[in-house]
């Protein structure tokens, strides 16, 4: 077999591989000599078919198997012995003339395909004691988590139906029927649904016209839609609803007790209000982590600048601008919206991908130096998380993930890079700061907002994206009901 370097340019590599059609025949007559006592051929005993007929009636699905194997396993062992890894699967290509295909399969013909690929570039890993990062730390007060203890309570209140008018704090349960222009619209109906009024849980005017109602009352509401709703058929336009209470119930007591506790399947409220703390510590902790983890990533980002793959680049750079265009469709809005433009957008999306992909590579080169491995047991957790989080889809996602290599190490790659982190938290100089939960926050939204104005719907698809380093998680931030249910528009709005 020859290998043959065609193409070394920056990353790019091309090879072609030449196998002699004797070679091919060779192998071709092994695989004949060992089938040759197995086969059953009318008209010939066991082991006494001659090889000429033999090779007629197998010769070329057996020389197709071989061709199938070779382009299978070849690959890997060409790149191995070359000191090579290719950032993505090579590509292979093979002759599509069909009379050259026949003469390799008769072995008549020398069998030659090209390998096109990236390689991954070489990192030589700097010292990472020079990298200086603070993590902010607060302390959690009685107060807080008693507030958060008694937003639990009241969501777990009893009501209990009253007589009387509708007053904000007491919880209707309506029909209701949405229209446009006269007409119904599409989600814009529901029955026995249940709104605390007060609560704000419906677009602006909803809930005020309800306060007076009773049990049995029609009223016909009125509201407009705010011009920035995310469902571009509605936002702006008026509406009306004809509404018809079904039931008005009057809230009870908030009460924190080992009472209240039972009802939420916890043991005694002391137990409640360590579950909050701890839940308070968790959120604090991640956001801590959240800044602490892009401090690493951007000092490893000034102390790294090499060639990345493209190959690698663009997967990155697609997945984003779907992303992007997905939320903007979503959104009913532009990049002119947005105060920028495509092309623009476009650029900086890109630098993203890059700096992405260089301190993935990066991470992936410290963790492999430092031993970081990724046990079977967190995978396992991983994946039941994954399936939690689809109830009555466990089988299709186990399947999904058998039959899919990359879909496993989709899961992996997160592990792997916070284990990273982990390790260099124990390299590089923390130091921990002391501050208050409005001095954690009011940095976060400040970084919220620079990082808007940088482009367009970064604040969405990109944000999303740079937040994903950093290990966040896609915050659920508050919005207004829809007309006035979320499946009164778009669901996807919401």
């Amino acid at each position: 077999m020859q290998v043959i370097e065609t193409l070394a340019e920056g990353l790019k590599r091309e090879i072609k591989v030449v196998i002699p059609a004797k070679d091919m025949e060779d192998k071709m007559n092994e695989r004949l000599a060992d089938v040759k006592d197995k086969v059953r051929i009318n008209g010939f005993r066991p082991g006494k078919v001659p090889a000429a007929h033999l090779k007629k009636v197998y010769g070329k699905s057996i020389m197709a198997d071989l061709v199938n194997e070779i382009v299978r396993e070849q690959p890997a062992a060409i790149l191995s012995s070359r000191g090579e890894k290719s950032a993505t699967q090579p590509e292979i290509a093979m002759t599509e003339d069909k009379d050259e295909a026949d003469k390799i399969l008769a072995a008549q013909q020398d069998f030659e395909f090209t390998l096109s690929y990236e390689v991954l570039p070489p990192i030589e890993l700097k010292s990472v004691k020079g990298i200086k990062v603070t993590r902010e730390v607060i302390d959690i007060s009685d107060d807080e988590v008693n507030e958060q203890v008694l937003k639990v309570a009241e969501s777990a209140r009893a009501y209990e139906t009253k007589t009387g008018k509708a007053a904000n704090g007491d919880r209707i349960t309506m029909d209701y029927v949405g229209k446009v222009d006269g007409e119904a619209f599409e989600g814009g109906t529901d029955q026995g649904a249940e709104l605390v009024l007060g609560s704000g849980r419906f677009i602006p005017g909803f809930e005020d016209q309800l306060v007076g109602v009773k049990a049995g009352d029609e009223k016909t509401i009125t509201v407009t839609f705010p011009a920035d709703y995310p469902a571009k058929n509605l936002a702006g336009k008026e509406a009306t609803f004809d509404v018809t209470v079904k039931d008005v119930a009057a809230p009870g007591a908030v009460e924190i007790n080992d009472e209240l506790a039972s009802k939420l399947g916890i043991e005694s409220a002391d137990r409640l209000k360590e579950i909050v703390r701890g839940q308070i510590e968790s959120q604090y902790g991640s956001l801590t982590r959240q800044k602490l983890k892009r401090q690493i990533l951007d000092q490893l980002d000034e102390m790294y600048k090499f060639e990345t793959p493209n190959s690698l680049v663009d997967a990155e750079y697609n997945g984003i601008w779907s992303q992007v265009n997905n939320d903007l469709a979503q959104s009913g809005k532009t990049f002119e919206d947005e105060d920028t433009t495509e092309e623009k957008a476009r650029e900086e999306y890109k630098t993203l991908a890059e700096r992405r992909v260089r301190l993935g590579l990066v991470l992936s080169e410290i963790g492999e130096k430092a031993g970081v491995e990724v046990s079977e047991d967190e995978m396992q957790r991983a994946i039941y998380d994954q399936l939690r989080q689809y109830p009555g889809q466990e089988k299709q996602i186990l399947e999904f993930f058998r039959s899919q290599p990359g879909a496993a190490a989709s899961i992996r790659a997160p592990i792997f890079e916070e284990k990273v982190i982990d390790h260099l938290l124990t390299e590089i100089d923390v130091t921990d700061k002391k501050v208050t939960k409005e001095e954690l926050l009011a940095e976060e939204e400040g970084e919220a907002k620079a990082e808007t104005k940088k482009a367009a719907p970064k604040k969405k698809a990109a944000a999303k994206a740079e937040a994903a380093e950093a290990g966040e998680g896609e915050e659920a931030a508050p919005k207004k009901k829809a007309a006035p249910k979320k499946k009164a528009a778009d669901e996807s709005a919401e």
